[in-house]
C-alpha cells in the first residue's frame, strides 16, 4: 500500500469513527432523555392519583346523600297507610280527636323524612305524562280530547331523596 492509499484509509476510518460517535447518544444524552420518561410517567400517574381522589370523594358524598334510602323505602308503605287512615277518618264524622291524632302523628313523620331530605313529587290529574318520572301502570279512553296523553289519576304517590327518584308515581293516562 502506498502512503497515499494508508492516509486514505486513516481519514476514511477517522470520518467512520465521527459519523458512528455522533449516532451514538452520550451518556449525558441518554440520562437526559431517561429523566424525560420518568417526570412523564410520574405527572401521568400523579394525574390518576388526582382523578381517583376526586371521584371516589363525589362518590362517597352520593353515599352519604343517599345512605339511608333503605329506610325511606322501607317507610314508604307506612306512609301509604297513614294517608289511607286519614282518607277514611275524614268520612267518619264521630271520630273527630282520632284524626287529629292520626294527622298530627302523620304530620311529624311527614316532617322529620322532609328534614332527611324526602320529597314527595307533586303529581296531579292533567299534567302531561313524562315516562322518566311516572310510571304507567294502565291506560284508559279519555273523558275528553284534552286528557289524551296526559295522567287521569295518580294511583301512588312518589318520592325522590334528594336528586334520586326513590318511587315513581304510578299513574293512569289517558289514550
Amino acid at each position: 500500500m502506498s502512503k497515499k492509499d494508508k492516509k486514505e484509509a486513516v481519514a476514511s476510518e477517522q470520518v467512520e469513527e465521527q459519523v458512528l460517535q455522533k449516532d451514538e447518544p452520550t451518556v449525558e444524552e441518554k440520562l437526559t432523555e431517561s429523566l424525560e420518561q420518568e417526570k412523564d410517567k410520574f405527572l401521568r400517574l400523579f394525574a390518576e392519583f388526582e382523578n381517583y381522589k376526586r371521584r371516589t370523594a363525589k362518590e362517597r358524598i352520593e353515599l352519604f346523600k343517599t345512605a339511608s334510602e333503605e329506610v325511606m323505602l322501607a317507610m314508604l308503605p307506612v306512609l301509604d297507610d297513614f294517608e289511607r287512615a286519614l282518607t277514611h277518618i275524614e268520612e267518619d264524622k264521630e271520630a273527630e280527636e282520632l284524626r287529629k291524632g292520626v294527622l298530627l302523628i302523620y304530620q311529624k313523620l311527614m316532617k322529620t323524612l322532609e328534614q332527611k331530605g324526602l320529597k314527595p313529587l307533586q303529581v296531579a290529574s292533567g299534567d302531561s305524562f313524562n315516562a322518566d318520572v311516572h310510571e304507567a301502570i294502565t291506560q284508559i279512553p279519555a273523558p275528553n280530547e284534552d286528557l289524551k296523553g296526559k295522567i287521569i289519576d295518580v294511583v301512588e304517590k312518589g318520592y325522590q331523596l334528594g336528586e334520586k327518584i326513590i318511587r315513581f308515581p304510578k299513574v293512569v293516562i289517558g289514550q
